[in-house]
């Protein structure tokens, strides 16, 4: 056996109708596939600050136990899936708990829709307390000890239509800066059987798309969590239908990434790069999606050696990885596989060409770039019928 290094990190996720007795349920059903709304709780008056819509809505909520998570934590990031017709969304909260109660306020982390006809997909600003902090898709901790969390979704249904939205999954990994936990063990034979392989995901240039579309974050050249998303479903042949994004005209060079562009889109944050948002996004098309952190690179051989590639944000500058000569505060690219000697493969879709997309980068500048940059984060993307890996003791998937 090998070891990952020692870092705080514990997914969890609970899955929809199988898990509604773990939590509380307030006027939702089960129906197949997950949650909807039954005998709703209450109306509001919601007015999408980003349209000046108001609509009444009927609501109903479910909220998960808490989660212990074994450690203090410092951050964490929810993700989910489900879906919307028009006239429904999703509201997710999370809140910390310590020593028995909660220890924060709940804190919005999205209020989701599938599309952009009912309301604006967003998150929300202005959530920093003394307690706490929730910026984009993100909880940390301030004041407060947060040892556990708890997450609740509102699921609201606009009065005049018949059909809601539907929660399918419900999910949250905390991590913690300290590199203090126990080594995780990682499976060697699994590890030396992502030497050598790489995955055929098809490579998508984002850069295709400079100068073109420029909604939904102004464009290509910052499209790479959506371009990223587009070429792992379209690996699983799972990505949309043509006549879904028949409304990209001109069509341009690729307009499945222009329709995940509009479909990731934060409209506080400004843009398609909203970890959570994005595997949403995926999740509406018959796959299992959700974002996590890992500790190491050899844990993401695990991903490879199953066949599933995978999805990370890493934070570099010029210079600090040959292969990859611009800077970038945040740029997310998929880990398609590994070399002979163990240096990751990547499709990096910040290219001028599909050609220029593959790139081979070395294993410890791409890891100090990844787990320094965006702490180890990775979406996960793979139809529910692909086994995962065997978990680690301290489960982060």
């Amino acid at each position: 056996m090998t070891g990952t290094a020692g870092r705080n990190v514990a997914y969890r996720c609970f899955r929809l109708p199988a898990d509604l007795d773990l939590g509380t349920a307030e006027g939702v059903v089960a129906v197949p596939g997950g949650l909807a709304v039954g005998a709703p709780i209450g109306q509001l008056d919601h007015t999408d600050p980003h349209t000046g819509r108001t609509d009444r809505y009927d609501l109903a909520t479910w909220t998960a136990p808490v989660v212990w998570a074994g450690f203090g934590v410092d951050e964490i990031v929810p993700s989910w899936t489900g879906d919307s017709p028009e006239g429904g969304w999703l509201q997710i909260e999370l809140r910390g708990w310590d020593a028995g109660s909660p220890s924060t306020d709940w804190y919005v982390l999205g209020r989701w829709a599938a599309d952009d006809t009912t309301i604006h997909r967003t998150s929300v600003p202005g959530q920093t307390q003394d307690e706490a902090w929730a910026k984009v898709d993100t909880m940390g901790a301030l004041r407060s000890a947060i040892t556990g969390w708890q997450a609740r979704v509102t699921l609201f249904r606009r009065t005049d239509v018949a059909a809601g939205p539907v929660l399918r999954t419900l999910g949250a990994v905390a991590s913690a800066e300290e590199w203090n936990a126990p080594d995780q063990p990682a499976a060697s034979a699994a590890v030396g059987a992502a030497r050598g392989r790489v995955l055929d995901v098809p490579r998508y240039a984002q850069r295709l798309h400079a100068g073109g579309e420029t909604r939904w974050g102004g464009g290509g050249d910052s499209w790479c969590s959506p371009t990223s998303v587009s070429m792992v479903l379209d690996f699983w042949g799972a990505g949309p239908t043509p006549d879904r994004y028949a409304w990209v005209t001109p069509p341009g060079p690729r307009p499945v990434v222009v329709h995940a562009a509009r479909g990731c889109y934060d409209h506080a944050y400004a843009g398609a790069g909203n970890w959570p948002f994005n595997t949403a996004y995926a999740g509406l098309h018959g796959v299992d999606a959700f974002v996590t952190r890992l500790r190491s690179l050899a844990e993401a051989e695990l991903f490879v050696a199953a066949g599933v590639p995978l999805v990370v944000s890493a934070r570099f500058r010029r210079g600090e990885i040959p292969g990859l000569d611009y800077d970038t505060n945040g740029h997310l690219m998929v880990l398609v596989g590994f070399t002979e000697t163990g240096d990751p493969v990547l499709n990096d879709p910040y290219a001028a060409t599909d050609d220029g997309v593959r790139r081979t980068v070395d294993r410890d500048r791409f890891q100090a770039a990844w787990l320094g940059g965006s702490g180890g984060v990775a979406y996960v993307i793979r139809p529910a019928s692909v086994p995962l890996p065997p978990t680690p003791a301290q489960a982060n998937w």
